[in-house]
């Protein structure tokens, strides 16, 4: 069973939501929707659902073309970020409501309903009304209102976004093990490349409604095709700095120079971005580390953490060091990077040379 995407394009009004378009989901995998809002995460899981049709291209499941069928005549369930219970309902009741709808006799709908109100830890409640629950309990009601149908595609559309960070810690736990269970093609939209990594199995990421990469999740993350899948899989965004290779020197900021063999040594002569995340920046100096002079913008302390905001030359970095530092705007501030946590694009932005530390993680 697969879901696959053939060149797919969506366009509203001449503008285009979605540029071409090319995936395949397999049966039994989880996969997640990466990119920022506006991106196009929301626009792909309504094509992928039958709620929207690609304005060219067409969409195939389990190898049939399903492109003008109705989201009704799909095995398909969606929750999305506002979740959506029945208030006059109980948990038991909305959990049964899309069976009644389809017809399943009651004795189907008795046993689907209790085996996955066991899955997702509902049992003790399925006489109580939604609004007795709490926001974790009610949004595991409308996952499992979306399980119960059997659906081979279930959509998931930023559906931790609107609860506390306690109860969104419960869920992201709780998630790929519905999936492992379920067995269906999960897609799941986040904006938090922290989430995808937690949520793990394969990863596309968006960007301006372009799919820039699509994976193992780790894969992704550890090994970008591209400087803007670099931007995307990192929070804060990955931190650039142009650079020019000449012969045995490489060139960078108001003059500083490093060995060319700094910096991926083998590379011909030109011009190059060097990529590198927040949290491989240091305050503190170490073997064989670059040394950058930085000017401090702002702090923003995490509490066992602090994000530092840094000009080097007009180029602006975020760092994330741990602890709590007293810093002051405006202060001078060395940074250090150690070089093989640098990754190295062209200037199109198409990767030239992996980060070490990745390439042998």
């Amino acid at each position: 069973m697969s879901l696959t995407l053939e060149g797919v394009t969506h366009e509203v009004g001449g503008q285009t939501h979605i540029h071409e378009t090319t995936l395949t989901l397999e049966n039994g995998t989880m996969n997640v929707l990466l990119g920022p809002t506006l991106s196009g995460k929301t626009t792909l899981m309504r094509l992928m659902a039958g709620l929207d049709q690609p304005t060219r291209g067409r969409i195939l499941w389990q190898g049939a073309d399903v492109t003008g069928m109705r989201v009704q005549d799909r095995k398909v369930a969606m929750v999305y970020q506002q979740f959506i219970n029945y208030p006059s309902m109980t948990v038991r009741e909305n959990i049964a409501s899309p069976m009644k709808l389809m017809g399943v006799d009651r004795a189907e709908i008795d046993r689907r309903v209790n085996e996955t109100a066991e899955m997702m830890k509902l049992s003790p409640m399925l006489d109580r009304k939604p609004l007795e629950l709490s926001g974790g309990q009610q949004q595991r009601c409308a996952l499992a209102r979306a399980l119960v149908k059997n659906a081979g595609l279930v959509l998931l559309d930023e559906p931790l976004a609107n609860l506390d960070y306690k109860l969104r810690e419960e869920l992201r736990a709780e998630i790929p093990r519905i999936f492992e269970e379920s067995g269906a093609i999960f897609v799941y939209a986040t904006t938090e490349p922290e989430e995808a990594l937690l949520l793990g199995g394969n990863c596309a990421t968006l960007w301006e409604g372009r799919v820039t990469q699509f994976g193992p999740t780790a894969q992704v993350y550890r090994q970008p095709a591209d400087a803007t899948t670099a931007r995307v899989f990192s929070d804060p965004p990955m931190n650039f700095l142009p650079l020019t290779k000449q012969g045995d020197t490489i060139r960078y900021g108001k003059g500083d120079t490093l060995p060319g063999a700094a910096l991926g040594a083998g590379l011909g002569d030109g011009e190059y971005m060097a990529g590198f995340r927040p949290n491989h920046l240091s305050l503190e100096p170490a073997e064989g580390a670059i040394r950058f002079d930085t000017t401090l913008s702002v702090t923003e302390i995490t509490g066992s953490e602090t994000f530092v905001h840094l000009d080097h030359h007009g180029e602006r970095w975020v760092g994330l060091v741990h602890g709590i530092r007293d810093l002051q705007p405006g202060q001078a501030l060395d940074v250090y990077l150690d070089p093989s946590r640098v990754y190295l694009f062209d200037k199109g932005g198409a990767l030239v040379a992996g980060a070490p530390y990745a390439e042998a993680a």
